[in-house]
């Protein structure tokens, strides 16, 4: 009996778990699955040879700064201004292979990798800002961007050059004063041949070389914009600046098409649109920050002479262009174009 009674009490006790253990599971929640983690930002360089506070570079961060908030966070372009990753050249280089993905470069160094864009080297082919504004936005400039992907980069736009000088360490007041000087030049042959043609000898080197070698004398003086004189020091050794105006030499803000073909077509398109729409910000700080350069040069005891007449310079230099005019024959048609 008591046998009996002791089962019975077993079996009650089991039946009652098992009802606390369903209810219990009846009023639970399904397990609400984990929010998946969220996905790292893709993250791009830019190389910038130019110190940080200068036109182009405050260009590279209008841009970097469009396409993250565009993308919303997802993509972000880190720039590297003072050439930390490199000269123009080496740059050039390892965005070709998809090693960085932009760089913010001239195109004189550009037409190493890229015989067209070797044009905008050729002296006196623009007259003006205006003139070549007129011609980068029309097709035929466009087009010049277009053609890069043939040398595995994406030209993503134009910024402003400004308009390039001679300037020395010895007294230069007219075309005759650079006879027998030694000027250091963008490294491609254009540069080598026109300074030849106004009777001086051209030394090719990178931009960051050329403060030691004026130091030393290993040249006499180079060649640049205004604001370049100024933020790279060279006015602190060449005082004599002249201002012939020979060069405007469009900078191209480019892309590695090895990265550039990774992304999606919306993201290429917002990265394009991104370049274009910063190009307003760099030209605006660029024609600031020229004349404040003049300005600051001249007030430093740097002796500033405007060449009135270019007709002799023109005439000088007349050689160079008919000695490229075949290689170069369509891109100087579509330019005397724009003149009107």
């Amino acid at each position: 009996m008591k046998n009996h009674r002791a089962l019975a009490l077993i079996v009650v006790a089991l039946f009652t778990l098992a009802l606390l253990a369903a209810g219990c599971g009846g009023d639970k929640k399904p397990a609400t699955p984990a929010a998946p983690a969220a996905a790292a930002p893709i993250v791009l360089k830019l190389a910038e040879t130019h110190p940080p506070d200068y036109p182009t570079t405050l260009g590279d961060k209008k841009f970097a700064e469009l396409v993250t908030e565009r993308s919303k966070g997802r993509i972000k372009v880190e720039v590297y201004p003072s050439s930390q990753l490199g000269e123009e050249k080496a740059a050039i280089e390892q965005v070709q292979l998809g090693a960085l993905a932009f760089t913010r470069v001239s195109s004189g160094p550009l037409a190493e990798f890229n015989k067209p864009l070797g044009v905008f080297s050729l002296p006196y082919i623009f007259d003006s800002s205006a003139h070549m504004w007129k011609f980068l936005e029309g097709p035929d400039g466009q087009k010049m961007l277009d053609g890069l992907q043939t040398a595995k980069f994406v030209g993503l736009c134009y910024y402003d050059p400004g308009a390039r000088s001679f300037y020395s360490t010895k007294p230069i007041k007219e075309l005759a004063d650079l006879k027998g000087l030694k000027f250091r030049v963008i490294q491609n042959k254009i540069n080598m041949d026109m300074v030849a043609a106004v009777g001086a000898s051209a030394t090719p080197m990178p931009y960051g070389q050329v403060f030691s070698a004026l130091q030393t004398g290993v040249i006499d003086g180079a060649e640049n914009n205004a604001p370049s004189y100024l933020t790279s020091n060279h006015y602190q050794i060449a005082k004599y600046y002249l201002l012939d105006m020979h060069q405007r030499v469009p900078e191209v803000l480019v892309m590695s098409k090895v990265v550039w073909d990774k992304l999606s077509p919306d993201d290429q398109k917002l990265i394009k649109q991104a370049a274009v729409d910063s190009v307003k910000t760099q030209r605006e700080l660029w024609n600031k920050f020229e004349k404040e350069a003049m300005d600051k040069v001249k007030a430093a005891g740097s002796t500033v002479t405007e060449v009135k007449d270019v007709k002799p310079w023109q005439a000088a230099v007349k050689p160079v262009i008919d000695k490229y005019r075949a290689d170069y024959k369509d891109a100087l048609e579509a330019i005397d174009k724009a003149r009107k």
